[in-house]
């Protein structure tokens, strides 16, 4: 072989160190803008927390954060979506406490929240509250509960779906009272609250975020919170424990993943920027009025929380009846 250059070696090597070393992926991310999906229609309270976090995270992503509903069957279809995409960060979910109770009483899910997803950010709670038609003469929880004892099965209670946290609630709520109860599910809170407003459902474990402006215009009645204190934005409407059932928490949280494998670079910008997002003035303003709580928890403590949501309600599955014993 001829031997080679010098001088063209040396013009190589300078051209090296003259060209700055190519930014990976990871790095150069966000290049574009980001999808975050929602299990649920608009708004529904994961949609609401999603609009919140978007709104305030484009200014710190220097990207936009489009959100995308994809409602139906308790959000699975949702997280099959963002589970099966590409582990660039581009498309990201919105997962609640929904999602994991619809994964356990559903074990025919191809999806599970510990498993298939990368845990980014917890970014906050909602109150579940329980109301009633005020046109059913309830006032009180013993009131109603006095109501469904007179009529097995004549009282109908919605969710967002079987296996859904308003689902689970009910039926807990049902096994404690001693009562039979009639399970009606929709596809989100708007057309529950709806239909119990026109007299078509009786009552409804709801988050705070979806009926405060119904509860305050006096369309739907709040008999209680199902919390371990009152919600902010409802002070007057006293806990389940206040109201004669002790331990009765149900708080709903929600939080961002995705996809499993996620770059930890990624999963880390994005958890800083919730963490941003989610502490602006504009925010906190936004979730107080809606009956949030802010409680960010980041990668690692999101992960150690959902493994522990987990065993939490599938012991209340099984209690109530909807997984088997074995």
């Amino acid at each position: 072989m001829p031997p080679i250059d010098r001088r063209m070696m040396s013009m190589l090597s300078l051209a090296a160190l003259a060209s700055p070393p190519r930014a990976s992926a990871a790095e150069r991310y966000p290049s574009r803008p980001i999808h975050l999906i929602v299990g649920f229609t608009a708004g529904a309270t994961s949609d609401v927390i999603a609009r919140i976090f978007a709104k305030g995270a484009e200014p710190v992503l220097g990207q936009q954060v489009v959100v995308e509903n994809k409602p139906g069957a308790g959000s699975s279809i949702a997280a099959e979506y963002v589970a099966r995409a590409n582990k660039d960060g581009y498309t990201l979910f919105v997962p609640a406490l929904s999602t994991l109770t619809d994964e356990i009483v559903n074990p025919s899910r191809s999806t599970r929240l510990g498993r298939d997803f990368s845990p980014i950010a917890r970014l906050g709670n909602v109150a579940i509250v329980l109301i009633v038609n005020p046109k059913a003469d309830v006032h009180s929880v013993a009131e109603l509960i006095a109501l469904a004892k007179s009529k097995p099965g004549g009282v109908s209670f919605a969710s967002v779906g079987a296996g859904t946290l308003p689902h689970l609630a009910g039926v807990l709520f049902a096994q404690r009272a001693g009562v039979e109860l009639l399970h009606v599910p929709y596809p989100g809170s708007p057309q529950a609250v709806t239909d119990l407003m026109a007299g078509r459902i009786t009552m409804f474990f709801a988050p705070a975020s979806s009926i405060i402006g119904q509860v305050a215009a006096g369309k739907v009645l709040a008999l209680a919170t199902a919390a371990d204190k009152r919600c902010s934005a409802l002070p007057k409407v006293p806990t389940m424990a206040e109201a004669g059932m002790a331990d009765f928490d149900t708080s709903l949280w929600l939080g961002i993943v995705g996809p499993a494998g996620l770059p930890r670079p990624i999963v880390d910008k994005v958890a800083a920027a919730a963490q941003k997002a989610m502490q602006t003035p504009e925010a906190a303003s936004a979730l107080v009025k809606q009956g949030y709580d802010t409680h960010y928890l980041g990668p690692d403590q999101f992960a150690a929380f959902i493994n522990s949501e987990d065993k939490r309600w599938t012991a209340v599955a099984r209690a109530a009846g909807l997984l088997s014993k074995s």
